[in-house]
C-alpha cells in the first residue's frame, strides 16, 4: 500500500457521487440512531466539489424554497443524467427518523438543487442507499426491518436476515432481493447488467444480475474481512471502490480514546473467478474516522465518513 498525498475537508460526507464531468455531490450531516454526530442540532447539507480544479472547494448547494431544510437528514445519494442532460439527484432522507427519498434537479449555473418531489412508500422503511435507474426510478437498500431503535438493535443482536433491496418506479414497487443481515451500499456496473449490494454486517458484497422486469438474481458473493459500507464504481474499469469499517464496534460505541478506524478497498474483476482486492488507504482514526465511501476521478480519490471529515487524495 503506497502512501497517499491527502487534503482534509472539515465536511461530513456519508456518501459521494461523482458525475462524468468531475462534479462530486457529497451528503453531509447524517444523524443515525446509535451513531455519533458532532453537530446533532445542525440540519444536513449537500455539498458540491469540482474535482477538475487544482484545489477544489466543497460548496454548499442551495435548496429551493418549500423544502423542509430543518429536518433534512441526508444518507445515501445517487445521480441520474437524462437524455436532455438534466441531472437528477436522489437523496435518502431521514426526517424525524422516518425514511423518504427526495428527488432534486441540479442547476449548475447557480449551484442549486430544485426539489421536485418526496417519495414515500410502505416498502421504503429503513432506507440506507440508492442507485438511480431513471428520472424517477431506483433500487434502494433497507438496512433494517424495524425502525424503532431498540428493535433495530435486537434485530442486529439476534442476527435476523430481514433486510432487503426494493425496486421503485411510479408504476411498480417491489422487493427484488432479501435475506441480508443489513443491506447497505448499492451500485450498478458500467454496462448496467449487474447490481452490487454490500451487506455490512455479513462482511461481503453480493453480485446480482438485473433483468428486463427489474428483478434480480444472485450471481456470486465476495467475502471480505471488514464491514463494507458504500460502493462506488470506476466508470472506465468497472472496479468497485468502497469505504469500510475495520471495527464496527468502535463505530457504534464511540470512544475519543479509541477511535473508529478507516479503510478503503479497491476490487478489480469482481465477476471473475479470482477478484483482486487491494487496500488503498487505511488509518487508525487519527486522521479519518469511520470511512463510509471512496470515489475516484482522474487519479483523485475522495474518501467520505459517516460523521467525520472528508479526505481528498492523489493516487
Amino acid at each position: 500500500m503506497k502512501a497517499l498525498s491527502c487534503y482534509r475537508y472539515e465536511t461530513g460526507s456519508e456518501d459521494i457521487d461523482i458525475l462524468p464531468n468531475g462534479l462530486a455531490f457529497i451528503s453531509s450531516g447524517l444523524k443515525y440512531p446509535g451513531l455519533k454526530s458532532f453537530a446533532p442540532d445542525k440540519p444536513g447539507e449537500i455539498f458540491l466539489m469540482d474535482l477538475n480544479e487544482d484545489n477544489p472547494r466543497a460548496v454548499e448547494l442551495r435548496i429551493s424554497r418549500g423544502f423542509d431544510l430543518a429536518s433534512f437528514n441526508p444518507h445515501g445519494i445517487s445521480t441520474y443524467i437524462d437524455r436532455d442532460d438534466t441531472v437528477y439527484l436522489f437523496v435518502v432522507n431521514h426526517p424525524h427518523q422516518k425514511s423518504t427519498v427526495e428527488l432534486f434537479k441540479f442547476v449548475e449555473d447557480d449551484n442549486s438543487l430544485v426539489h421536485l418531489k418526496t417519495i414515500r412508500h410502505d416498502l421504503l422503511i429503513s432506507v440506507n442507499d440508492i442507485v438511480a435507474m431513471g428520472p424517477d426510478s431506483f433500487y434502494a437498500t433497507n438496512d433494517h426491518y424495524f425502525t424503532d431503535f431498540l428493535l433495530m438493535f435486537l434485530e442486529m443482536f439476534l442476527g435476523l436476515t430481514w433486510s432487503n433491496v426494493v425496486y421503485y418506479s411510479p408504476k411498480e414497487v417491489k422487493e427484488v432481493a432479501a435475506g441480508f443481515y443489513s443491506a447497505n451500499g448499492i451500485n450498478i456496473s458500467p454496462d448496467r447488467k449487474y447490481l452490487y449490494v454490500a451487506d455490512i454486517l455479513d462482511h461481503n458484497i453480493y453480485v446480482m444480475e438485473k433483468h428486463a422486469n427489474w428483478s434480480l438474481t444472485h450471481v456470486k458473493t465476495l467475502q471480505l474481512d471488514t464491514l463494507v459500507d458504500n460502493l462506488s464504481i470506476d466508470p472506465r474499469t468497472g472496479d468497485i471502490w468502497t469505504g469500510c469499517h475495520p471495527n464496527g464496534m468502535k463505530l457504534f460505541y464511540y470512544d475519543p480514546e479509541n477511535l473508529p478506524a478507516s479503510e478503503v478497498l479497491r476490487i478489480q474483476n469482481i465477476l471473475s473467478e479470482e477478484p483482486v482486492v487491494t487496500r488503498v488507504y487505511s488509518d487508525n482514526g487519527s486522521v479519518l474516522q469511520g470511512s463510509s465511501v471512496a470515489s475516484i476521478y482522474e487519479g483523485k480519490l475522495l474518501i467520505g465518513t459517516v460523521f467525520h471529515r472528508a479526505l481528498y487524495c492523489d493516487l
